[in-house]
């Protein structure tokens, strides 16, 4: 990415994700989304099965998706969406969704998350921020390679955060061992996390013909991502709003429409490492501003180093 080509589009911040794929023809096209049961999950799934796309529904809960399948294919009229059980924090659930995948994946939208949480930890003692938001990810991405590279055009969208901004990767020390813990600290690490994943995918799986990208989806309130926070988005402590003069609330429509551009619109195609928001490639990060991409998320050594650790720590 360099600031002075980067890639625009006719939409925006207040444009839909219906808009984004509207006469757009996805037919064909087989797409998973985490945590596409609720929230903007819900709402990137409309879209793509709306223009014509199989759409399966990973996610831990399968009542609540099976729920929400129903409600698609009733507001859609595509019969071909699916549910398929996926635990994001348990490396053996990831290893069986990935197992059990038959034939090509053309679109992998990385979109569930948690946020804020206290301190809790996976069985192997992993933070879980980070184990769910990245590790759990990079897992399914990873696991789903010979799929996407089948697909002759596949697309990753790794759903990050504006929060990416706060802080980098603690690469000694990603899980709080010796850190005191904080939710705030955690989190940005895992979003920071999301587009350095999105860097190295990008080098690795390009002669796969796979395009890989990362976007912050903007701020959205009274969605489930907030469970940990009383009151929800609204009440972030000032720390995480600090020095904010430029804050996109959007609603579950809006916040959709950037992971759709990417994943199905052809106005990115062969687009891919890069950083959206607001439907286009966002800029470097400006202290004062609460938008752009931080340096440090961009950095090609600090991403190659990230996938080595993931992929050491996915191997114990």
């Amino acid at each position: 990415m360099t600031d002075n080509a980067l890639i625009t589009t006719p939409f925006g911040a207040t444009s839909t994700a219906r808009e984004v794929l509207d006469g757009v023809d996805l037919a064909g096209r087989r797409a998973i989304v985490t945590g596409g049961a609720s929230g903007i999950g819900w709402e990137t799934a409309r879209a793509l099965a709306a223009s014509g796309a199989e759409v399966t529904l990973a996610a831990r809960e399968t009542g609540a998706a099976q729920t929400a399948a129903r409600q698609l294919t009733d507001a859609t009229g595509n019969p071909r969406v699916l549910v398929a059980t996926l635990d994001l924090a348990s490396r053996q659930s990831v290893a069986e969704f990935a197992a059990a995948w038959r034939g090509p994946l053309h679109i992998l939208v990385n979109n569930a998350g948690i946020m804020a949480t206290p301190e809790l930890r996976t069985p192997e003692g992993w933070e879980l921020q980070f184990a769910t938001n990245h590790l759990g990810h990079f897992a399914l991405a990873t696991g789903l390679h010979a799929a996407l590279a089948a697909a002759q055009g596949a697309r990753v969208v790794s759903v990050s955060s504006v929060g990416h901004i706060n802080g980098d990767v603690l690469f000694d020390d990603p899980h709080f061992q010796h850190h005191p813990y904080d939710p705030w600290a955690a989190y940005a690490q895992s979003k920071t996390a999301n587009v350095l994943f999105a860097v190295e995918a990008a080098r690795r799986w390009a002669a796969d013909g796979i395009a890989v990208n990362a976007l912050n989806p903007g701020r959205i309130p009274g969605t489930g991502l907030a469970r940990h926070m009383s009151g929800g988005l609204e009440s972030a402590p000032a720390s995480f709003e600090a020095n904010s003069t430029d804050v996109s609330w959007k609603n579950t429509e809006q916040g959709a429409a950037t992971s759709v551009l990417l994943a199905g619109s052809p106005l990115v195609a062969g687009v891919t490492g890069r950083y959206f928001e607001d439907c286009q490639e966002a800029d470097r990060h400006r202290p004062g501003v609460r938008r752009g991409i931080g340096e440090h998320a961009l950095d090609p050594d600090r991403a190659a180093r990230l996938w080595r650790l993931s992929t050491s720590l996915l191997a114990v």
